[in-house]
């Protein structure tokens, strides 16, 4: 690790990384956020003055220590280890300052429609000058090529996972309208490809010597999620529907309401003989074994409705405790106060504390994902103000005087 390094103390298998985080709201910056979790050095680009004024603000928000505006539950979650400074890239001198951070990081993931940097005098060639080795990962909904009616288009969440094919099949059928996967899933799986993704480009680099530009569609990361969709489309002209809840071409696989709330089942190939066995019926006779493949037959139906009569006539706990005895998959539907008391979520200990400096107190929500037995990630400061980091950034890492940096605070450059 270069003596440069911010984060405080070494930890986690990504602790030789440093990014560059340049966008806003959540793909992108989650993706930068999840590696700082990991021990890289994350530096996050926001507008002087107002920052990412849509993910500070969002939602249901908490007061701050100091009284300045209430700041966002999600930006608490999500912005924990970064190094939160302004830039204004617009400007002649913050597009130098950039190209400056840019010549000691790894990888810079931004999120932008395509053109945008190039309107800043910040196209991919003129990064790579200044550093050959360096990952881009450039974020957007409908990626930086293809037809330019499209390329151009902003994008969301929930536009992302109805152009990429996820939200035609979420829900229940017709009438009932298309439905979105909750909280924000189209986002935080486009962040999961960009962090994979960015390190895989840093493999390469690495190994090479030679950095590389990625572009990754939101609407592609969605649609790359829904399995064999497109064969049973281009193989045979299937186009898959929304079924609810429950699973196309066998069953069960669906939610069922007990006496006191809802549980999902599922039971694919043998496990299905041991729920048969669960609630009484014989896995190996051919009647039940045809009602598994044909849901709409006469014995699909009929076996959904003894196993509907069979999960309401007892409580969760009844159900669960029983399937699972036989171990057929059986969950509990979790809502937030449920987990928070769940024997399992704290013996993982999935729920922590740490100190928001934005809040001037602890917070508690959820930890690290995945646990490495070697190098485990950790949280080591929770989120901060606008522009929090910018004499550290400026001043530490670019050796700027802090009449420089004031002078570039003056001219709202940072």
């Amino acid at each position: 690790m270069s003596s440069d390094n911010l984060v405080p103390e070494r930890f986690g298998p990504l602790q030789d990384v440093k990014i560059i985080s340049s966008g806003t709201l959540i793909a992108q910056p989650w993706a930068a956020e999840l590696a700082s979790e990991m021990g890289a050095e994350v530096i996050q680009i926001e507008r002087p003055g107002a920052g990412d004024s849509g993910w500070r603000t969002l939602g249901i928000r908490l007061p701050t220590a100091d009284g300045s505006p209430p700041v966002a539950t999600n930006w608490i979650q999500e912005r924990r280890n970064m190094f939160c400074i302004s830039l204004d890239l617009t400007k002649p001198q913050g597009r130098d300052l950039f190209l400056q951070l840019a010549a000691r990081a790894d990888i810079w993931m931004e999120s932008s429609k395509p053109g945008t940097y190039r309107k800043f005098g910040l196209e991919d060639d003129t990064v790579f000058k200044v550093n050959p080795k360096l990952v881009i990962t450039h974020v957007s909904g409908y990626g930086q090529t293809g037809d330019p009616h499209y390329i151009q288009r902003a994008s969301y969440d929930i536009v992302g996972q109805a152009f990429g094919g996820m939200m035609f099949q979420t829900g229940f059928p017709d009438p009932n309208p298309p439905t979105r996967a909750a909280p924000w899933t189209a986002d935080y799986i486009t962040a999961l490809f960009t962090l994979w993704s960015s390190l895989a480009g840093l493999t390469y680099a690495r190994s090479t010597g030679k950095g590389q530009s990625i572009d990754l569609a939101q609407c592609e990361a969605i649609h790359r999620t829904l399995g064999g969709t497109m064969i049973e489309y281009f193989e045979q002209k299937v186009i898959r529907e929304r079924s609810g809840n429950r699973a196309q071409g066998f069953q069960p696989l669906d939610t069922f309401a007990a006496k006191d709330g809802w549980v999902v089942i599922g039971a694919v190939a043998d496990v299905y003989k041991r729920l048969c066995r669960v609630i009484g019926l014989d896995g190996d006779d051919p009647k039940w074994q045809s009602a598994r493949v044909n849901l709409d037959s006469i014995e699909g139906i009929e076996f959904d409705a003894i196993l509907r009569g069979w999960v309401n006539e007892r409580t969760i706990d009844e159900v669960v405790r029983a399937m699972n005895q036989e171990q057929v998959p059986c969950s509990r539907i979790m809502s937030s106060d449920l987990m928070a008391s769940d024997s399992h979520y704290r013996a993982r200990q999935m729920h922590v504390e740490w100190r928001d400096e934005q809040l001037g107190r602890d917070v508690k929500g959820m930890g690290v994902v995945p646990k490495f037995s070697q190098t485990p990630g950790k949280i080591w400061r929770g989120s901060v103000k606008v522009g929090h980091d910018n004499e550290l950034v400026y001043g530490k890492l670019l050796g700027l005087s802090a009449a420089a940096i004031e002078n570039l605070r003056i001219a709202r450059v940072i």
